[in-house]
């Protein structure tokens, strides 16, 4: 994670930067996949040991409250963090490990222009989630069938 500053999307957005909050960002902003408190907190160990998770819970609820983060229940268990307007991504995951993969483009942007066309809605944003099995997870699965 390179440093950088992102003093002036804080002050745009009201938020007063700090050094724990520009590395929670910059450690989101970073990310190709969203992120669970759990890993951000793994993810800040080498450059910020005192950070506790209250307070990357604090961070993050700050960064949801002014719209900078959007927090979603991809998963079963846990919530998972992403920067918003960072792009338009969907996800596999994989229902056996939790492993998430970002998809590099929207399978259904024609599908999207179409239903448009046919509801006359301007459709502002979609979510798509495919759930599996990632290969590691699936020649476990593969292997236990065997025995």
């Amino acid at each position: 994670m390179e440093s950088k500053s992102y003093t002036e999307i804080f002050k745009k957005n009201g938020i007063k930067a700090t050094k724990q909050r520009e590395l929670v960002f910059g450690l989101l902003t970073d990310s190709d996949v969203p992120l669970t408190v759990e890993e951000i907190y793994v993810g800040l160990m080498e450059k910020e040991k005192n950070m506790s998770l209250s307070t990357i819970y604090r961070i993050l609820d700050v960064f949801v409250e002014k719209g900078l983060v959007q927090k979603s229940n991809i998963t079963d268990n846990k919530a998972v963090y992403e920067v918003v307007g960072m792009g338009h991504k969907h996800h596999i995951i994989c229902i056996s490990c939790g492993k998430i993969i970002a998809l590099d483009h929207c399978p259904i942007k024609e599908y999207e222009k179409a239903l448009e066309k046919e509801t006359e809605f301007e459709i502002t944003s979609h979510k798509l989630v495919f759930f599996g099995y990632c290969p590691e997870c699936k020649k476990k699965n593969e292997g236990d069938h065997g025995k």
